[in-house]
């Protein structure tokens, strides 16, 4: 069953054009210009209950405004959207009461109270008894590791632990659908795999449906098996990561373990030399000659070991969207 459904949802701007110069700014005063910013362009999408979808795109692709309009925080200039079978911007309580927004770069904790207070408010806002708001706030900061932090003010706090805490609070009420807006931006790498176990086993343990944008890969790699790409403000890929290798990366990389441990010369016509530290060599190769070069290279020289892998997602995912920028 589809959880959330999106028809041809578009959202636009109008944008102040402020121009350069006294003169024109005095006479923008009287006439004032603008232009239309398309955030998000005609987007039609489903995702069925406990999915972890991750929702991908470059800096201004309008994934933001996508997680906003599914919040109710904004409202479309066309277009229908349900989540749960209630339209967002309606605003409805009982709709509120069953999603949760988490955005990395925005705060909705006390900054200078103890998180303990701040889910107080929240038990308050969300009317969640007694009982089970212990219980869950319980179960919750155990699984991330915060319990002993609660009583800590959330200023005294790392980066990381306030993320959990921010975790915890969107998740007091127990909701059904789940949005995160780059959870783990800015975190180090330990406490990236630590949000990123959290939220697996968090997600198959409720079965709930989570909708993830972030720019970090591993985030994608770890939790998510259907990617959703948006560019321009329009889906251009959804389906599987792997999916995105085989319609974009259209070369390999071929490593090389020769036996004298020396670099032989003129390996660059086998293709783009990547790296050549003895006795380990890569070369960068387009997907099709794959099998003839490693044919030439073997019959042409002494190789102990040889593999052949697709380049790290994030290149194929850069090339990507240069390709879609190219096309628009």
């Amino acid at each position: 069953m589809a959880i959330i459904e999106l028809e041809g949802l578009a959202k636009s701007y109008r944008v102040y054009q402020k121009r350069e110069g006294l003169v024109a700014a005095i006479g923008g005063l009287f006439r004032r210009q603008y232009r239309s910013v398309e955030a998000v362009r005609g987007i039609d999408l489903k995702v069925e209950q406990a999915e972890f979808v991750a929702f991908l795109g470059p800096n201004g692709a309008g994934k933001t405004t996508t997680l906003k309009l599914l919040s109710g925080v904004i409202s479309p200039s066309s277009g229908t959207a349900r989540v749960m079978g209630f339209v967002p911007w309606r605003r409805d309580n009982a709709y509120r009461r069953r999603f949760a927004l988490v955005m990395g770069q925005k705060n909705q904790l006390w900054w200078d109270l103890p998180a303990a207070e701040s889910f107080r408010l929240h038990q308050q806002i969300y009317r969640i008894a007694p009982r089970q708001f212990e219980r869950t706030r319980d179960e919750l900061t155990d699984l991330l590791g915060v319990r002993n932090l609660l009583s800590q003010p959330v200023r005294e706090l790392s980066l990381g632990e306030r993320m959990k805490m921010e975790l915890t609070a969107a998740l007091l009420h127990s909701p059904d659908v789940l949005f995160l807006d780059e959870p783990t931006i800015g975190l180090d790498v330990v406490a990236q795999y630590n949000i990123q176990a959290f939220l697996r086993h968090y997600q198959e343990a409720r079965n709930v449906t989570v909708l993830l944008t972030s720019h970090y890969m591993k985030d994608v790699v770890a939790l998510c098996r259907r990617v959703v790409v948006i560019a321009a403000g329009r889906v251009i890929h959804d389906g599987s990561l792997s999916g995105i290798i085989d319609r974009f990366g259209g070369q390999k990389v071929v490593s090389l373990e020769m036996v004298d441990g020396q670099t032989p010369e003129g390996l660059g016509r086998y293709g783009e030399l990547l790296a050549a530290e003895a006795p380990r060599i890569k070369l960068r190769v387009e997907r099709a000659a794959v099998p003839e070069v490693l044919a030439q290279i073997l019959a042409n020289h002494a190789v102990v070991d040889v593999s052949v892998e697709d380049p790290p997602i994030e290149e194929v995912i850069a090339e990507m969207f240069t390709q879609v920028e190219g096309q628009g």
